[in-house]
């Protein structure tokens, strides 16, 4: 949870351009949009994807389009967002929606309800699967998020603060691999 992927950049991108503060709502989505898939993940949504895999396929290209988007509102973003006009970070729910059309959201969350929760007491292992995850995620998030409020002294003339924030893009666009090689690979 704490490696680089499209939620820890945006994250910390968030936490630059607008402080730690006003990132609180983006992470607390993160965290609870994250335990929430794992949870549907876990009672059904798995099997969906088995019986229509065209619905999965359709997510997958939606969610590396919306990530293509957001990588370029990160890189064209001004040079600081109390410069800009009406510039908001990213809110709960938004948070919260992201998680659906994250990739590595949902390689993780069907990796957690397969590896981690036994068919044996499946809904127990499955509840305690989502306290850890919810446990581990939101310290994790809020380092990154630190870590972009963090660099906000740092990053205080313009073309630096751009050259970061075009590597933050970088980074967004850098988590679409695996999906750029599964492609490729057919």
């Amino acid at each position: 949870m704490i490696t680089p992927g499209p939620n820890n950049t945006m994250l910390a991108a968030s936490g630059l351009n607008h402080g730690f503060r006003r990132t609180v709502p983006h992470m607390l989505g993160v965290c609870i949009g994250f335990v929430f898939m794992i949870a549907l993940v876990g009672v059904g949504l798995g099997g969906l994807f088995d019986r229509l895999p065209l619905l999965y396929v359709v997510l997958k290209y939606v969610s590396a389009l919306y990530l293509l988007w957001l990588a370029w509102k990160i890189a064209t973003s001004g040079t600081s967002a109390s410069s800009i006009s009406g510039a908001r970070p990213i809110g709960f729910l938004q948070a919260v929606g992201f998680q659906w059309v994250n990739p590595k959201a949902w390689v993780m969350s069907v990796g957690i309800v397969s590896a981690y929760t036994p068919r044996q007491d499946f809904l127990f292992n499955l509840l305690v699967a989502c306290l850890i995850c919810g446990a581990i995620n939101l310290p994790t998030v809020s380092l990154w998020a630190g870590f972009g409020a963090s660099m906000r002294r740092w990053l205080t003339r313009p073309a630096i603060l751009r050259g970061f924030n075009i590597g933050m893009a970088l980074l967004l666009v850098a988590s679409l691999y695996p999906l750029v090689q599964e492609a490729a690979t057919r």
